[in-house]
């Protein structure tokens, strides 16, 4: 082969294999499809593709808000008690007042919380420059104990009529040898929602800072990126994706519940690891995250398939998320010994 051809074979590989390796990962989701549908025909079907896409619905929102906060340099755990906050207490306010506000006035209750406690956040570690996981952990518990004592903590099954129409619209519906395989109306603003993040992080002069900052703080400061401002609003949008993660849950669950979504971190944070996304900063993007949380949710399903009980898809999830680390890291000091190499040949 001439040195050509294999200069083009290996553009194409580098191309095809992503910044962040999200054509490993597509591979890797690809086969694993492959191979469940082989030992499991039932898992090829449109009921089950449609089943995927209704359950990835809140773990990718919440999942989008992670990702800019790793992209950033941090590392949150508060995300899933702001998404229950902002969506157990919308539908508390929109009951008190014994009737239906309407859809928006609930969003919009939701989102008001969700950048409040995304601003408590950000207030807490942009100024006082603490360590975002030992924060997040506090304010967890805080924002939790807070609802569960102030706001409620009974459960509400019978949500406002507006909220209970949406959890039953679905924007599609095909007949089944077993019942129909609906599409759920809620995937085309998850969908909206995923292109306009995506955007924000790679067009705007807001999405360079957030990965300026992730990659060096103190070079990001020097080069005139504002990055306590930054900072501020990272964790204030990273509020606001958690308080629509925690409306869509409600809804699709056609119930608020104070306990729920709190504990289901980890599921979230090993999909965005696995998605590319550096737990060092600086590195990610929302087409690996959407790899990362598809990923997640096979094997979940296909363990759900094969009767595997639940403690051990949480080990699974737990072994997927060292492995992403772990894999992370090596890939690191292999870049930082290439680093040594070069700079020793150019002393040479």
């Amino acid at each position: 082969m001439s040195n050509s051809r294999m200069s083009t074979v290996a553009q194409f590989v580098e191309r095809f294999r992503g910044a962040n390796n999200e054509g490993i990962l597509l591979l890797v989701l690809a086969a694993l499809v492959l191979v469940i549908g082989t030992l499991n025909p039932v898992f090829f079907s449109v009921s089950t593709l449609f089943s995927i896409l209704r359950g990835v619905l809140v773990p990718l929102i919440l999942a989008l808000a992670v990702l800019i906060i790793m992209i950033s340099g941090g590392i949150d755990v508060s995300f899933v008690a702001i998404a229950i906050f902002a969506g157990y207490t919308s539908v508390v306010i929109a009951q008190s007042g014994g009737g239906d506000p309407g859809l928006i006035v609930i969003i919009l209750i939701a989102l008001f919380f969700g950048l409040l406690l995304g601003a408590f956040n950000g207030f807490v570690i942009s100024l006082f420059r603490l360590p975002t996981l030992i924060v997040s952990l506090g304010t967890q518990s805080l924002f939790k104990g807070i609802l569960l004592a102030y706001v409620g903590s009974k459960y509400i099954a019978n949500l406002p009529p507006s909220m209970d129409s949406v959890a039953t619209t679905n924007i599609l519906s095909i007949p089944q040898d077993q019942g129909v395989a609906n599409l759920h109306v809620l995937v085309i603003p998850v969908a909206i929602i995923l292109i306009l993040v995506a955007w924000v992080l790679k067009k705007t002069m807001f999405g360079r800072a957030v990965y300026a900052i992730g990659g060096d703080m103190e070079a990001a400061r020097r080069a005139g990126f504002p990055v306590v401002r930054t900072q501020f609003y990272i964790y204030m949008l990273a509020g606001a994706l958690a308080a629509i993660g925690g409306f869509l849950h409600v809804t699709l669950g056609r119930a608020a519940n104070p306990q729920d979504l709190v504990g289901n971190e980890l599921d979230v944070l090993a999909a965005v690891v696995l998605g590319g996304a550096s737990v060092f900063g600086g590195r990610g993007s929302v087409f690996g995250t959407v790899l990362g949380v598809l990923l997640i949710q096979v094997i979940n399903n296909s363990l759900i398939l094969a009767g595997v009980p639940t403690s051990w898809q949480r080990t699974a999830v737990g072994v997927l998320l060292l492995v992403g680390v772990g894999i992370q890291a090596l890939s690191a000091r292999r870049q930082s010994m290439k680093s040594h190499v070069t700079e020793d040949t150019e002393k040479e």
